[in-house]
């Protein structure tokens, strides 16, 4: 990351002439920058990540952690094979499925929108999601949710007010976990929405790749600016996701 921010203000020839030396008065440039930002459509595309990158991201939180409540807390018939099934969803790789995915947009009239991306990113997320989730909902005392609902707490007071609050370090590891590679992610929007209107930025990058030449400052440019959303995620949410990740590693 670093070598990408200090060759993305350096000239060309200097790029090539060495890509570990810092710039200095007669290598550094702003013009991968003017470039990118000139560029008419990449405030679409940027938009376009964030839309995805977001709608994406809140549904998988929301609905990964209604689905963890019900299979922590309520037994019924089935809950153990469904268990097996949302493993099987983390251990098969979605893109095996991206000729029947294809085909179902097509046939749903979704190709070229934010839609069809939004609903393979949820898909895609959901299982880890919850898994994860339903961890650490199962760590919950149920001292706590029986003790509500003796003072009349509906389920989802419960759920909202109770569960959600406590399992806070999960919710950022999912959020993380989850952005990153949709945010990243340039195989779906290739074959989904490769439209003018619905490339997200990751894809966008690809224009300033030639087959005969490449524009390495803009490239570098727009790489850079690509990734400052992820870390300001991670700086948010950094003491959550390390407490996420090392809950229960020490006793």
């Amino acid at each position: 990351m670093l070598l990408v921010l200090l060759n993305s203000v350096k000239k060309r020839g200097a790029i090539f002439d060495d890509p570990l030396a810092l710039p200095d008065a007669a290598t550094f440039t702003w013009i991968g920058y003017t470039k990118v930002m000139s560029n008419a459509g990449i405030g679409t595309m940027f938009m376009n990540s964030v839309i995805v990158t977001g709608v994406s991201l809140v549904l998988i939180v929301l609905f990964g952690a209604m689905a963890a409540w019900a299979i922590t807390e309520y037994r019924f018939r089935g809950s153990r094979l469904l268990t097996l099934f949302l493993a099987f969803g983390i251990m098969v790789p979605i893109r095996l499925g991206s000729v029947s995915i294809m085909q179902l947009v097509v046939d749903l009239g979704l190709i070229n929108t934010l839609t069809a991306l939004v609903l393979v990113y949820v898909a895609q997320g959901l299982p880890l999601a919850i898994m994860i989730l339903s961890e650490f909902m199962q760590q919950v005392p149920s001292d706590l949710k029986d003790a509500a609902r003796c003072d009349g707490v509906g389920e989802y007071t419960i759920f909202l007010r109770v569960v959600l609050p406590l399992v806070r370090p999960a919710v950022a590891t999912v959020a993380v976990f989850t952005m990153v590679p949709v945010w990243n992610d340039l195989w779906f929007p290739l074959i989904l929405a490769p439209g003018e209107s619905t490339q997200t930025l990751t894809l966008g990058v690809q224009q300033f790749l030639g087959q005969f030449a490449t524009d390495w400052n803009a490239v570098l440019a727009s790489l850079s600016l690509a990734v400052l959303p992820v870390l300001v995620l991670y700086a948010v949410f950094s003491r959550q996701l390390i407490r996420g990740i090392t809950a229960g590693a020490v006793k």
